[in-house]
């Protein structure tokens, strides 16, 4: 007991973690302690449990679980075969198996009953340390895998029992803890969806989807009723979607989580989305522009009038870019109105407007309320029809600089949208001033990215152009690989990709007609502005990211 106190004092002194008065305690904890040293700091609330955590890892030599549980029948009849319930009041479980190894996470690694019986286990043990709260999670997973208690069934007459699950331990815990997992992971979704009979969890990390921990069949039911309580939705209905919203605290993070259910044949999809406030920098630096698109950008924010609109699909980062802009033109000389649905960042000195629809306040009737509050810029969330259109498009003529989105799939198709919604040629022709389309993509990881072989560079090269975006100088090209600190994936990150088509003198000129959209791609051909495409292959050529990524998000 005393050598391995020692040890933790150590650990303790090394990392810091204690002010040398606190150390001098310590000290006396440990000549006296009549249990491990790190048990009296950790009740004494002189350290957390992530802290335990990392004790544990390097006084053990062994690594934090960060994996997801294993749910194949080979594991459920390990599972099965031991005694299960043993370990897990001792604060151990296994957590993978195969024929030769076995994976085994602990709380607590001084269990003389665990590891007593652990010697029985024939396959070699490979250790993991968790906190308390994830091993408590893991614990529930392993039950559930080996219970055989029937899943509960919604009606009218099981709706209070199934309130009460909802509220207990097991429910709140695992809620909260897929919760915490997505904030660290920097997840942008949750996803809960009914697959062949059970509930998956998956997160949107980077814009693609990762599997979560699995859910216990016993608690799934119970998981979607407690976020419906959480949000302020109805427990009970489940016909028709619903929407909420969840204000809580993740750790340290101030989060805000819009959630979303839409009924399926075979259950309940819910989709939660993780707005972390202060956590989002709007700065057009920190949106990896290139330099010559942050100068013509500069360029339109100094006008005084007209309309500045960004395209793309749902999660492209077209609110955060516009955001970005208004935070470059906030100023106590500037009157700022947005118009959203819904809000989601508050951003200091800007008057910003919810829509509500359902009591008729939508975009367009939010639109001419604001032009009477004498703005001097205007954000509206969302084009969607011809009123909208044309207030705005008026408003740019009476003096207002305005920013909005519309969902095309580039810049020139933003020209034949407006014109599909009915709006006039001679009120685009006055007052657009510039039409962005943006894309998000991975960015590699700087721990593991590895340069491409002399010939894959080459073959790459010749076959998509890249001398031309590359400006003569033939860089090299990088892979990803995949490493601990990108979650063995090879990216870490995004970037945004820019398509940017000014709306000068001579695309006034053309005419608006069926030939529009073909004039306008090459008219960007001739005045060399870069496409989607091309802005991401000069983002892979300058090493940001990769040939294969760039083709999956604006091939």
């Amino acid at each position: 007991m005393q050598t391995w106190n020692s040890k933790v004092h150590e650990y303790i002194g090394s990392q810091q973690i204690l002010n040398s008065e606190r150390l001098q305690q310590v000290a006396e904890f440990e000549r006296g302690a009549l249990s491990q040293l790190e048990i009296v700091l950790l009740n004494s609330g002189w350290i957390d449990e992530d802290q335990l955590c990392e004790l544990y890892c390097t006084l053990l030599n062994c690594k934090k679980w960060k994996d997801n549980l294993d749910t194949s029948a080979d594991y459920i009849s390990f599972l099965k075969s031991i005694n299960l319930e043993l370990l897990l009041e001792n604060d151990m479980a296994p957590v993978s198996v195969c024929e030769t190894k076995v994976g085994i996470v602990f709380a607590n690694p001084h269990s003389r009953d665990a590891l007593d019986y652990l010697r029985f286990i024939t396959q070699e043990k490979q250790f993991y340390a968790v906190t308390k709260k994830d091993f408590e999670l893991l614990a529930e997973q392993c039950r559930a895998l080996v219970s055989d208690t029937p899943e509960l069934s919604i009606s009218s007459d099981n709706l209070s029992a199934l309130k009460e699950l909802a509220l207990g331990a097991p429910t709140v815990n695992l809620v909260n803890s897929l919760i915490n997992k997505g904030v660290k992971l920097g997840a942008s979704d949750l996803h809960i969806e009914p697959i062949n009979g059970k509930y998956r969890a998956r997160y949107r990390i980077d814009g693609i989807l990762k599997e979560a921990d699995p859910i216990p069949n016993n608690l799934q039911l119970a998981v979607i009723s407690r976020i419906k309580i959480l949000s302020g939705m109805d427990i009970a209905e489940k016909r028709r979607p619903q929407d909420g919203k969840i204000e809580m605290k993740a750790g340290a993070t101030d989060l805000d989580i819009r959630c979303s259910t839409l009924p399926l044949g075979t259950g309940e999809s819910v989709v939660m989305r993780f707005l972390i406030k202060n956590a989002v920098k709007f700065d057009l630096e920190k949106l990896g522009y290139s330099a010559d698109l942050v100068d013509k950008i500069n360029q339109d924010l100094k006008k005084t009038s007209g309309v500045i609109l960004m395209t793309g699909p749902t999660g492209s980062g077209k609110t955060t870019s516009l955001y970005s802009f208004l935070n470059q033109i906030n100023r106590p000389d500037i009157k700022i109105v947005t118009l959203e649905d819904p809000i989601e960042y508050q951003l200091p000195g800007i008057n910003q407007v919810q829509v509500n629809a359902e009591i008729g306040y939508d975009f367009s009737a939010g639109l001419r309320s604001i032009v009477r509050q004498d703005p001097d810029v205007i954000m509206v969330g969302e084009i969607r029809d011809n009123e909208t259109a044309k207030i705005a498009l008026q408003s740019a003529l009476t003096g207002h600089l305005v920013f909005s989105t519309v969902h095309t799939n580039d810049a020139p198709s933003a020209y034949t949208r407006l014109l599909d919604l009915g709006i006039q040629e001679y009120l685009l022709n006055a007052g657009l001033v510039s039409i962005m389309a943006q894309r998000l993509a991975r960015t590699l990881c700087n721990h593991c990215k590895q340069p491409l072989s002399e010939q894959e560079t080459r073959e790459l090269y010749q076959r998509y152009k890249l001398s031309e975006v590359a400006e003569g100088v033939d860089k090299p090209l990088y892979q990803a690989k995949g490493c601990e600190h990108c979650e063995n994936t090879g990216y870490s990150g995004r970037v945004a990709f820019l398509e940017y088509l000014p709306c000068d003198i001579d695309v006034k000129k053309l005419p608006k007609d069926e030939r529009l959209l073909d004039s306008l791609y090459e008219m960007m051909e001739q005045k060399q502005l870069r496409t989607l495409k091309q802005d991401g292959f000069l983002k892979a050529v300058n090493g940001q990211t990769t040939i294969e990524e760039v083709l999956r998000v604006a091939g």
